[in-house]
């Protein structure tokens, strides 16, 4: 059975928190993992993009697709066309990170159950008399 990427450089502490520090720059801020999620789904407008992820304000979205292309994440695609029209895609480095988002996924799906258990277990409901 092959080793995992972080078994392998376990022994070398400071390998192994450099690149956790590598991606957590790369992916850091509120906008850049639900942006990635939703673009794994395919290439998309800035328009769609600004309607479809609530509460993110227009240079925002900017700025963190500026970010991501600038990482080799998104790649930003001009049409010649008139009106003109952009849209951006993951690229191949942005579709690795798929892996990475399902297992978060997963994660704060099975944390959200297990705090609502212990919140159950704290704070029973009252039984009605």
């Amino acid at each position: 059975m092959e080793r995992s990427k972080a078994e392998q450089i376990k022994g070398c502490s400071g390998e192994f928190v450099l690149a956790l520090n590598d991606t957590m720059n790369v992916l850091n801020g509120k906008w850049k993992l639900p942006l990635i999620g939703y673009l794994l789904f395919g290439p998309k407008r800035f328009s769609d993009l600004e309607r479809d992820i609530h509460n993110i304000t227009p240079r925002m979205l900017s700025k963190e697709l500026k970010e991501l292309e600038l990482n080799g994440i998104v790649k930003r695609k001009v049409y010649d066309t008139r009106p003109l029209k952009v849209e951006y895609a993951l690229t191949a480095t942005g579709y690795k990170l798929r892996e990475v988002l399902d297992a978060m996924i997963d994660w704060g799906l099975e944390h959200r159950d297990a705090q609502k258990r212990l919140i159950r277990q704290e704070h029973p409901e009252p039984e009605n008399v």
